[in-house]
């Protein structure tokens, strides 16, 4: 299994992020942090009451679209790992407005790529340093979940090559756009990180019962984060970095 000295998860207080932070602390070497950011640490009950039961894992109020509380994230995260560095970051803070072309609108199209394109790779600049500090920390290893991260919670229908009969019937413009951007931002720094030994690859891990997913959704959180573990515990060399890998069916995606 993979044993991360530290991690941050986006997007934490509800669905898929709470289920990553819950599934952490139970590894069989969980991390010494699981940093949990969300918009609302005060709202976030369900959070609260797994950080109450898990002294590893911190809250951290964080809005990816506000590059402030990004910063503050950043020297949060630093005094508490110091030259350990941050060893996994999962994007996974989400927008969707699943509209087709005569609802979509420019504030739909803003909001989702601020959300699910522009944040994480703002979250990945802020952050490098960190991970290049837990990269050199463990140079011994090869590019893993277990030396140095960046694990983007992308989605099949960012997929170009898959959109052939329209994935879900529709356009769905802000998400499918906001994903697809999303994937080619995670092989370009899968490029630039690459001399770092730093991993980056993206993940779809299914259709979800969640808010975003709707309640006629495929699978749980819980059977979606089984499938999403497996596939981080798989992604072992330079050869699964700058990937879109399908976590559900266990297959390399087309971009």
């Amino acid at each position: 299994m993979i044993s991360p000295k530290s991690v941050f998860v986006t997007g934490a207080n509800r669905g898929i992020g709470l289920e990553f932070v819950k599934q952490l602390i139970k590894l069989p070497t969980p991390p010494k942090y699981v940093f949990a950011g969300c918009r609302n640490p005060d709202t976030s009950k369900d959070l609260q009451t797994v950080a109450e039961s898990n002294d590893s894992v911190k809250i951290v109020q964080l809005d990816v679209t506000d590059q402030a509380t990004v910063d503050e994230a950043y020297k949060t995260v630093q005094s508490t790992v110091k030259d350990e560095g941050l060893t996994l970051l999962i994007n996974n803070a989400v927008h969707a407005n699943l509209v087709e072309l005569p609802d979509v609108t420019r504030d739909m199209m803003k909001i989702n790529f601020d959300v699910n394109t522009i944040g994480p790779l703002m979250m990945v600049k802020t952050f490098l340093p960190l991970l290049q500090q837990a990269s050199n920390q463990q140079s011994d290893l090869e590019m893993s979940c277990s030396r140095s991260a960046i694990i983007n919670i992308s989605s099949d229908s960012g997929s170009i090559s898959d959109n052939y009969d329209g994935i879900y019937h529709g356009g769905l413009y802000p998400y499918k756009a906001s994903k697809a951007a999303l994937n080619m931002i995670t092989s370009c720094l899968s490029l630039d990180l690459k001399k770092d030994g730093i991993l980056c690859s993206a993940i779809h891990p299914g259709w979800v019962i969640t808010e975003t997913g709707g309640p006629n959704a495929e699978i749980s959180t819980e059977t979606c984060l089984q499938y999403c573990m497996e596939a981080l515990e798989l992604m072992k060399g330079e050869k699964w970095s700058g990937i879109l890998y399908d976590c559900i069916n266990k297959k390399i995606m087309g971009w």
